[in-house]
């Protein structure tokens, strides 16, 4: 009975805070690179909120349902969640200063997490909707996860894009090798429990938007 009450919770987590938390970070991509002059996602209809038009089933869906499962199981002390959408297209070539812009477009994505747990943590703060207190709680950590993590100097993560705007030529060159074993050095680093150096950070974050 435990086990199905964890996994009805875990279902309705991801539909309700997982789901648009990370849809909404694809979203503000697509939107900031429309601003700045590349209409590509616009073209393609991905500046929608229709989760079907981002959703990636193993980023979106099974990786953040496994992490927060291994959790609530008890088989991990710390819970460090995150997931990804399919990711939105961006012609960085259309941008008005493509090496600034890019660094731009990608902070879109972490920005608007924040922004969505700054949302959440007043709700709570403010006693409203006080029935749905631990989602709304769960909902910061994730948004608050998504950005830091997010936010890691990993091609091709979107700290790697903010990173390259402030290199050089040669060492943006590079440092863009890494790209197709970024998420390698992502899986090992989880692995060996590098990224456990997050929760610390995560932790702040919470504090710092009012909650404790």
């Amino acid at each position: 009975m435990a086990d199905l009450q964890s996994i009805a919770t875990t279902a309705s987590l991801i539909l309700l805070v997982a789901v648009p938390a990370i849809v909404l970070h694809e979203c503000a991509h697509g939107w900031a690179a429309n601003k700045l002059g590349d209409p590509t996602a616009k073209l393609m209809g991905r500046l929608t909120l229709n989760p079907i038009k981002h959703i990636d089933p193993i980023g979106t869906i099974l990786v953040p349902a496994l992490l927060y499962l291994v959790h609530a199981l008890g088989w991990t002390h710390s819970l460090i969640l995150f997931g990804w959408a399919k990711p939105v297209p961006v012609n960085f070539s259309r941008l008005g200063n493509p090496k600034r812009d890019m660094g731009l477009v990608g902070i879109a994505g972490p920005l608007t997490n924040i922004l969505i747990a700054l949302f959440l943590a007043q709700l709570i703060k403010f006693g409203i909707m006080p029935s749905l207190a631990p989602m709304l709680f769960w909902g910061v950590m994730l948004n608050l996860s998504l950005a830091i993590f997010n936010l890691l100097p990993i091609p091709p993560l979107d700290g790697s894009r903010v990173m390259a705007a402030f290199l050089p030529a040669k060492l943006e060159k590079m440092y863009s090798y890494l790209e197709p074993f970024g998420f390698i050095i992502v899986l090992v680093g989880l692995q060996l429990g590098w990224l456990n150096i997050l929760n610390p950070i995560i932790l702040q974050a919470i504090h710092w938007v009012g909650l404790s």
